[in-house]
């Protein structure tokens, strides 16, 4: 995930998350001499790995999940992650999208097995203002909101019994975003945010390492590592999770 900027000295960190990012999943440059908008989408794969509780309902049995990317593959229904971001002078966007479905079996009491599924969709949408612009550094603060939409179900065979729950809320979240020039064609982002506040869930927290290269004029590739954690709880429905691991982004520029 790339920057965006017309000079030569391109500040193209990356952003997990992917979330995504995410990120905010995204590096960006300094300013540009003109005062029109200018924009990158960003497709990216991440290798995340997953752990953490999960009770989708009241008096539901809890599925404890602690599970590298190579196993949380295996029980990966489908994925998808996307980011965006735009500059217009000192004003700048970023959105990031996720989106992944997990199916998981195992025991919830000596000899009575159960299976799980979570579908996890999470849209980061935040705003704000370019407070340094340099052709080494540049850092973003933003403020926004990242919208989930959750969807929990258990299957107990044994016991005849099957539910499911289904909660979406919002979460406001601050985020600092920095971006360093180490060259011409290398840059490093770093992404960080934090929210919840009990508005929504109790906490969610993101952060982004990217290290990022530029392959053409508008064309950059990048890598790093993102983790992203929610800690939700109401009526009963428990998601305390994190989704951490290497990513892998082709951003495009326009």
């Amino acid at each position: 995930m790339m920057p965006v900027h017309k000079q030569r000295y391109l500040l193209k960190p990356h952003a997990f998350i992917i979330s995504v990012l995410a990120s905010s999943l995204v590096p960006t440059t300094a300013m540009a001499h003109d005062t029109g908008w200018h924009g990158q989408i960003t497709p990216y794969v991440w290798a995340t790995g997953m752990g953490g509780n999960i009770t989708p309902f009241s008096r539901a049995p809890t599925i404890s999940i602690d599970k590298s990317f190579s196993k949380v593959l295996k029980d990966l229904d489908g994925a998808f992650f996307l980011n965006g971001f735009a500059r217009k002078e000192r004003f700048v966007v970023n959105g990031d999208l996720l989106y992944a479905s997990l199916s998981r079996k195992g025991e919830v009491f000596p000899g009575i097995s159960a299976s799980g599924k979570l579908k996890t969709a999470a849209l980061t949408l935040t705003g704000g203002y370019r407070a340094i612009t340099d052709p080494l550094v540049t850092l973003d603060v933003m403020a926004g909101a990242r919208l989930w939409r959750v969807r929990g179900s258990v299957k107990v065979p044994l016991l005849g019994e099957q539910k499911s729950s289904e909660k979406t809320f919002v979460d406001p979240i601050v985020a600092l975003r920095a971006n360093f020039t180490l060259d011409p064609d290398w840059s490093i982002l770093t992404y960080g945010d934090i929210g919840g506040f009990g508005a929504g869930s109790e906490k969610t927290r993101q952060f982004l390492l990217s290290i990022n290269y530029k392959i053409s004029d508008n064309m950059h590739i990048s890598t790093g590592y993102r983790h992203l954690d929610l800690d939700y709880r109401n009526k009963g429905m428990l998601i305390d999770t994190r989704l951490t691991g290497p990513f892998l982004g082709l951003t495009w520029q326009f």
